[in-house]
């Protein structure tokens, strides 16, 4: 707590600094930060999500309604993951001040890999595949917002249930069904600090971005860990020419183990509605290891991941997990072609304003030891497109390359925010 009251009072220092002397470079905001352009999307499209898998999804989507700022989005998906999400975002409590923003999604199919060592040290082809038969989200955010949104303060809660029903190798072989296994329920409170000094909110081309956060996850039994998460993300935005822009981006997330949670393997097991001594040689050692992870998880906490959609986007999303996480990134925003140009087909109507291509470079390291970041680093590198639309929708599609092979991403939103 002290961390994020010093964060606090650092970000407030900063705005009265700048709002206080004339001759601090802070671009102008390029157009009006708060949209009303309306739109909508009806479409059938492919998802892809390293790690998770891919297959078809129906996304919905209604921006700005009644040229208003609220938003509401819907998907349903099949494939690899099947479940459906519904989104209520930008309702203004108080006009222009305090928002609300809500989520829900609900998975009755999902896969996920699970590496069998934390750290950066893990081989491409060490994990095995965790089948949940449920997985619910839920969360609410509420952000205090003033000078044109280059200050928020916000609070976040969301709850996570999962549940897990099997093992697979990563050949997919069935190593054990989870007999009446416990579900697993994560309860997240956040509480953050953004300072946007870009002279956009939505697609900023020149300035500084800089948020700081607090993740607390109290314990939900006695056999649960009880740790915080602290992050500090930092962008800068340097303009190319006209209408180009290189992003810089820094990133570092640190656990801080308030009370470790339970590390006995055979109590584990049995929450997990697992046997490790049931199967061959090989399902044995695997089923231990994937207890073993979630021992290392009760005892350092997690900042979550590096790889997936956001950082280190060469690699599948869980590929590098622990408790201490440094990332650097590099990307380089070609707007090709700028215009507002609307379009009106049956299943969308927007205004589009920009097509982009980008070009990145990214390298990050992860531990349970903060002394060990950046002795082992992987690097990622690609190529992606863009197009950025009025209403505030940014629809990307990013192919990048590791020392693993590439992977691929499509999703909506740029990388490497903490949102």
């Amino acid at each position: 707590m002290k961390i994020l009251l010093r964060s606090f009072t650092i970000t407030l220092l900063m705005t009265a600094t700048i709002y206080s002397h004339a001759d601090v470079d802070v671009p102008e905001r390029r157009r009006d930060q708060f949209l009303t352009d309306p739109g909508y999307y009806v479409v059938p499209t492919p998802y892809s999500v390293p790690g998770l898998g891919s297959g078809l999804t129906v996304v919905g989507a209604m921006t700005n309604i009644n040229d208003g700022y609220a938003d509401i989005y819907g998907f349903a998906l099949t494939g690899d993951l099947q479940g459906y999400g519904l989104f209520a975002t930008e309702l203004h409590l108080i006009k222009k001040t305090l928002i609300l923003d809500l989520s829900k999604t609900n998975f009755n199919k999902a896969t996920s890999q699970v590496y069998l060592q934390r750290g950066m040290s893990a081989s491409k082809d060490d994990y095995i595949l965790a089948e949940l038969d449920q997985s619910d989200f839920t969360g609410a955010r509420l952000t205090y917002t003033a000078f044109d949104r280059r200050i928020e303060i916000y609070g976040l809660i969301f709850q996570n249930e999962s549940r897990l029903a099997a093992l697979r190798d990563s050949g997919g072989n069935l190593i054990q069904t989870a007999e009446d296994a416990e579900t697993n329920t994560v309860n997240t409170f956040t509480f953050g600090i953004r300072l946007d000094l870009t002279d956009d909110y939505i697609d900023p081309r020149h300035g500084t971005r800089l948020e700081s956060s607090i993740w607390h996850t109290p314990p939900d039994n006695d056999n649960s860990s009880d740790f915080d998460i602290l992050e500090l993300n930092l962008t800068g935005y340097i303009p190319i020419g006209n209408r180009n822009t290189l992003a810089l981006n820094y990133f570092q997330a640190d656990t801080r183990v308030n009370r470790t949670g339970q590390t006995d393997p055979s109590i584990i097991e049995a929450e997990l509605g697992l046997d490790c001594s049931a199967g061959s040689a090989e399902d044995q050692a695997n089923c231990i290891s994937f207890v073993n992870d979630r021992v290392a998880q009760n005892t350092y906490g997690s900042v979550g991941s590096l790889g997936g959609l956001s950082r280190l986007r060469a690699y599948p999303e869980g590929r590098f997990n622990g408790s201490h996480a440094r990332f650097i990134g590099a990307e380089f925003r070609w707007n090709i072609v700028e215009e507002t140009k609307p379009f009106d087909y049956f299943f969308a109507k927007d205004i589009r304003t920009v097509i982009q291509i980008a070009f990145f470079y990214e390298r990050g390291s992860i531990s349970d030891d903060r002394d060990d970041l950046w002795n082992t680093m992987r690097d990622s590198y690609g190529i992606g497109a863009r197009l950025v639309t009025k209403s505030g929708l940014i629809f990307r599609a990013d192919i990048a390359t590791g020392d693993e092979g590439e992977e691929v991403s499509i999703i909506v939103g740029y990388p490497w925010e903490v949102f």
